[in-house]
């Protein structure tokens, strides 16, 4: 994936922007952001990267995807206000494999790349964007399982007798009728059950159709 350096002019290569993100779960517990964020800058610092900015949550779980700064800093990221991310480990930008890899996703398509600094990731190099694939990879694995442990459990319900969906609600037809031929709209007939307009219209059709029929 690679970084891009854009040449304002002939001579000078624009430096390259960081956004720099920190998180720690407690606050006040021997957990402290700015050491973090402090080593993070200074290994920005030695790659001669500029800092965009920090973005700093405290006292927030990683296993949130949202979270007030991350979601900052990926609003500035679909701005393309800096070229490259950098975490201090990838269980500080999040605990889920499928939201890890959205990020990195979103990063990719918006060529920007991202660096995990205590385990080396790094998609600025081939090694780091062969690890991005393989997280990829793990997180459609991922998906994919959910998907069908979702289905083997529909399919287990139905071959147990199980009703699936919502419960079915007893409407009294015969009350809408009566309702209707006083002159009720099909608002207030709703209002006055306390259903749907959706559901009591449906149900007076349903009705109709039967009688005719009959």
């Amino acid at each position: 994936m690679g970084l891009q350096v854009v040449r304002n002019n002939d001579s000078a290569p624009r430096k390259i922007l960081a956004a720099v993100y920190s998180r720690i779960s407690t606050v006040g517990h021997g957990q402290d952001s700015t050491m973090q964020t402090r080593e993070l800058i200074e290994y920005c610092q030695r790659r001669g990267w500029e800092i965009f900015d920090s973005y700093v949550d405290e006292g927030v779980s990683g296993k949130k995807d949202s979270r007030p700064q991350l979601n900052r800093l990926m609003a500035d990221a679909h701005a393309r206000r800096f070229d490259v991310v950098v975490c201090w480990r990838f269980d500080r930008f999040s605990r889920s494999v499928s939201h890890l890899c959205r990020a990195l996703e979103t990063f990719h398509a918006l060529k920007i790349d991202f660096v995990s600094m205590m385990e080396q990731i790094d998609t600025t190099t081939a090694a780091g964007t062969f690890v991005f694939h393989v997280l990829a990879a793990v997180a459609q694995s991922e998906r994919q399982t959910t998907v069908e442990r979702v289905r083997a459990g529909l399919r287990n319900a139905r071959a147990k007798g199980k009703r699936l969906g919502r419960p079915h609600k007893s409407v009294d037809v015969d009350r809408i009728n009566t309702l209707r031929a006083s002159g009720q709209s099909w608002r207030s007939i709703a209002a006055a059950m306390k259903l749907s307009v959706g559901t009591v219209y449906a149900a007076a059709r349903s009705h109709h159709a039967k009688a005719l029929c009959a």
